[in-house]
């Protein structure tokens, strides 16, 4: 089947979960071992639960919560945790009841005033507050500056506002915690064409463009990848810098 925009830029929740990079096991480790306690952990605005599943290792019970049903839907049944649709800004949790809050490449859809709000109810004395995001992916030379004109010229005006804290690493949002220092880490996957081409699938820009019936634009840059790439199965490394605001709720 040729490849086209139709193919790779009209997919859901379920490409969310096969395409999304997942973080480095030694994140959920590093955040478990910061954290004032094992017994709780809620991962908000946690998409499919990629990130709520690797908490399971190190808390006793993990909570995952998102506004999208179809999210919570492609969410894999896991072992110590649970999935809850809901916002951000109303968490349905006890007071002092979360040993760790994160949020995972999300933050910069919140409400944040509110969600802080619920934070200081629900986390215990001293609990870990943990905003995550990773950076612009950065591929082999050959690659990487066809895919820095389409990030932030071709498809970049149909990024929503937000998108541009999350390319700062959340460093110009107001976080009112005592900060720790972040641990270094990146993202690093080795990925074949198609698997490259789901992940920007998933991408909030890529469905507006397809929205406002800009569906050229999306297969162009695909036939462009596809002909850098070379054979669609090789395995090219693919990179993202972790960032992290990161402190304790007292």
């Amino acid at each position: 089947m040729p490849i086209t925009a139709q193919n790779w830029f009209d997919q859901g929740g379920e490409a969310y979960s096969r395409f999304r990079p997942d973080y480095p096991d030694d994140l959920a480790r590093l955040l478990g071992e910061i954290a004032p306690g094992g017994n709780v952990a809620l991962d908000v605005g946690c998409g499919t639960g990629q990130f709520t599943r690797q908490l399971a290792a190190h808390f006793e019970t993990v909570v995952g919560t998102d506004p999208s049903a179809d999210q919570i839907n492609h969410a894999q049944a896991y072992e110590r945790v649970r999935y809850e649709v809901g916002p951000a800004e109303r968490i349905d949790l006890p007071d002092r009841s979360v040993d760790l809050i994160t949020a995972a490449q999300a933050a910069h859809w919140f409400d944040l005033p509110a969600f802080y709000e619920q934070v200081r109810r629900v986390a215990v004395p001293e609990g870990l507050l943990a905003l995550i995001s990773y950076g612009v992916a950065q591929l082999d030379p050959g690659l990487n500056d066809r895919f820095l004109t389409f990030y932030h010229d071709e498809v970049g005006r149909f990024w929503p506002p937000e998108r541009k804290l999350v390319d700062e690493g959340y460093a110009g949002i107001d976080f009112p915690f005592r900060e720790l220092p972040p641990p270094r880490l990146e993202i690093e996957r080795h990925w074949s064409a198609p698997e490259f081409l789901g992940y920007i699938s998933t991408w909030s820009a890529a469905r507006r463009a397809r929205e406002a019936g800009q569906e050229r634009l999306l297969e162009a840059f695909a036939q462009d990848i596809l002909k850098l790439w070379g054979d669609p199965d090789q395995r090219r490394t693919v990179r993202w810098p972790i960032n992290m605001r990161l402190g304790d709720v007292i």
